[in-house]
């Protein structure tokens, strides 16, 4: 395992972001591949796969996440900071978050509702 360090859930992206979700999600055998994360997760009908994991990116993913924690999106057309575009976060929870596109705002609102406001990821995942 490599080194972990403390990072606010505002300031996740990418393969960061996409292990938090791994584990806010409690998927399995969870390691760093080449190409990103690598886990298994289980789908809404009740299977299982084992994939590069990118919910923060990959729609099919992502959009499971969404329909499952009964996610709803913003579009805050209002704010002229492009890393502030969307705002995101599971239903019936409180905690959305904002983020440069939906699906990345709604994985730091999952985050932040299941893990708290900072978390430990490896160090080698920060851009």
């Amino acid at each position: 395992m490599t080194d972990l360090i403390e990072v606010r859930v505002s300031n996740l992206i990418g393969a960061a972001l996409d292990w938090a979700v791994a584990m806010a999600t409690e998927a399995a055998e969870l390691k760093i591949g080449e190409q990103g994360i690598v886990c298994i997760y289980e789908t809404p009908e009740g299977g299982c796969w084992t994939n590069i994991y990118q919910p923060s990116t990959d729609w099919s993913q992502g959009g499971l996440l969404i329909d499952t924690y009964h996610g709803g999106l913003h579009y805050e057309a209002h704010l002229a900071d492009a890393n502030f575009r969307y705002s995101s976060g599971p239903g019936r929870t409180g905690f959305w978050c904002y983020g440069p596109t939906a699906l990345i705002a709604f994985c730091r609102g999952l985050v932040k509702a299941k893990l708290g406001d900072t978390v430990q990821v490896p160090k080698e995942l920060m851009p």
